[in-house]
């Protein structure tokens, strides 16, 4: 086993590296969409092309069709640690919250209540806190101002016997800093609360054994994880036939079902398995053993590795710079490469002055408006946001540092 990411290899598997527009272009922008794998490319076009037909009927075009759509949930659910049921797709992870707010509206009882952060994303909060309006209690677990840690103090005290759910993210599109889910998981069960998580900017890192970690609820982005333009949902069976059906009432026996109204897309969910091979072409090339979670927890390592050894010069940089205010922890460990500053001029500006010399990075509030406020940042002034992935090579960050020192 290799202990090391071979970055040549992994570039190797997205073709927009190879790409004549993207040559010279350092991409910085990869929370808000990551590059897609040659696999999940492949098998998108392989499905418009032969399959593009209703699945699940006896002839040969539908049966392949449905046969890979069945392989996407059964692959990533096994890297994941969970039944292949207990993973479904959406049209996105905003529209898959929405349907999964609507459906503890019908099952929270008057006097319920539903701790949520102001570190989140609006998508992870937004649904959750809207069931204001329908009679439940909405607190808030506050992140601090100057770090935007979420202390898990702060979460005890805002338990009780009245709450039926705790929503939080992995880790903050702004903020950066991983949270313990393990830990804050088995905070809210001890007080008989159920557990959902918002790992969209965790999950392009390395796919996380949420059967291990205890959540009960994970949801991420298929495209900021190399994939296709799909929420991934899993759900724990117990939680999900206990929730009221959001789907067609005669698929209400199929949990996979259960949090989908409207068709899937096809082809999309088919595409889905490019990403599994992805994973598991990077755990072949690097000699990694063991059951799909165990080589898929294998990458993640490898993935975390390599990314906290580009981030750690980024972040000493930005440390010393006056002008910048840096968002999260200032240091690599426990923090993913999601990097966002406050500078003395707007986001979007310095964004476009970066442009210029061929840096792909984005500025604006990022739909973490409340994790801004809460940090004495104007969403109107916003931030400047700096975020990479495994494929990310030192080159393109000394590119970035060099881009940095000439604009700021």
């Amino acid at each position: 086993m290799s202990g090391t990411l071979d970055l040549d290899f992994v570039r190797g598997q997205f073709p927009a590296f190879a790409e004549a527009p993207l040559q010279g272009q350092a991409f910085f922008e990869n929370a808000g969409g990551s590059y897609t794998c040659a696999p999940v490319i492949d098998r998108l076009t392989r499905f418009y092309r032969q399959r593009k037909v209703q699945p699940y009927a006896p002839y040969e075009a539908s049966k392949l069709g449905g046969a890979e759509m069945d392989e996407a949930r059964a692959r990533l659910a096994a890297m994941m640690g969970v039944d292949t049921d207990e993973l479904s797709f959406g049209p996105s992870t905003t529209q898959n919250t929405y349907v999964l707010a609507r459906a503890f509206a019908q099952w929270m009882r008057p006097g319920d209540a539903i701790i949520v952060t102001n570190q989140d994303h609006e998508a992870n909060t937004g649904p959750w806190r809207r069931l204001a309006n329908e009679g439940f209690e909405v607190r808030e677990w506050q992140i601090d101002p100057d770090t935007g840690h979420l202390d898990l103090a702060d979460l005890e005290e805002l338990l009780d016997d009245r709450v039926r759910l705790v929503c939080f993210p992995h880790c903050s599109n702004v903020v950066g800093e991983v949270n313990p889910v393990v830990d804050i998981s088995a905070l809210a069960h001890a007080a008989g609360a159920f557990v959902c998580v918002d790992g969209v900017s965790y999950a392009p890192h390395g796919l996380p054994n949420v059967g291990l970690m205890g959540p009960d609820i994970y949801l991420f982005s298929a495209y900021k994880t190399y994939g296709p333009h799909q929420g991934i949902m899993t759900i724990r069976r117990e939680l999900g036939m206990q929730l009221p059906n959001q789907g067609h009432y005669f698929n209400e026996g199929g949990l996979y079902k259960r949090f989908t109204p409207a068709g899937p897309d096809h082809a999309q969910v088919a595409a889905c398995a490019g990403m599994a091979d992805y994973i598991d072409a990077l755990a072949d090339h690097h000699g990694l053993d063991g059951d799909a979670a165990a080589r898929a927890t294998g990458v993640h390592d490898l993935m975390h590795a390599h990314e906290e050894v580009l981030l750690a010069p980024l972040l000493d940089y930005l440390k010393s710079r006056n002008s910048v205010r840096l968002l999260g922890p200032g240091m690599a460990p426990g923090r993913a490469p999601t990097v966002a500053v406050r500078l003395d001029r707007p986001g979007e500006e310095v964004a476009r002055d970066l442009a210029a010399h061929d840096i792909m990075a984005g500025g604006g509030d990022f739909y973490a408006v409340r994790a801004l406020r809460a940090m004495g940042v104007d969403p109107n002034h916003g931030v400047l946001r700096l975020s990479f992935v495994h494929y990310t090579s030192r080159a393109e960050i000394d590119q970035l540092l060099t881009a940095l020192e000439d604009v700021l």
